[in-house]
């Protein structure tokens, strides 16, 4: 679990300084019913680093996990935003990469449950 851990946490710090050093790239992806997009960006790469170093932080890392998770539905309608919006002949591979990354979310956010122990149920002491 540990590797998988350290994995899930490199990704969504890798994913959060790209949203800090380079936003440009993802004005795109902003839907244009968000406010303040570029300020969205930046803060969801603040939450992307933090989420990623909590993971590796035992007394935080169950919050982390929750965190990441409550990142990664809400930025779901952007993901939508952009797979509906996808220019290109869908007969292309790239083309369809959006629509690709819409169940991968489902997967991340149980890799995230499992990994940073959000998903389980805390133990009761025996009354």
């Amino acid at each position: 679990m540990r590797a998988g851990r350290r994995a899930l946490a490199a990704v969504f710090v890798a994913a959060g300084v790209l949203h800090l050093a380079a936003p440009q790239i993802y004005d795109a992806a902003m839907p244009p019913s968000i406010p303040a997009p570029r300020a969205m960006i930046v803060v969801s790469g603040l939450a992307e680093v933090a989420g990623g170093v909590g993971l590796l932080v035992g007394r935080v890392r169950q919050w982390a996990g929750w965190g990441v998770v409550a990142l990664l539905v809400a930025v779901y309608p952007a993901n939508v935003w952009v797979a509906v919006g996808a220019d290109g002949p869908a007969w292309l591979p790239w083309a369809r990469l959006p629509w690709a990354r819409l169940p991968l979310q489902g997967v991340l956010v149980a890799a995230v449950l499992g990994a940073s122990g959000a998903g389980r149920a805390e133990a009761t002491p025996a009354a």
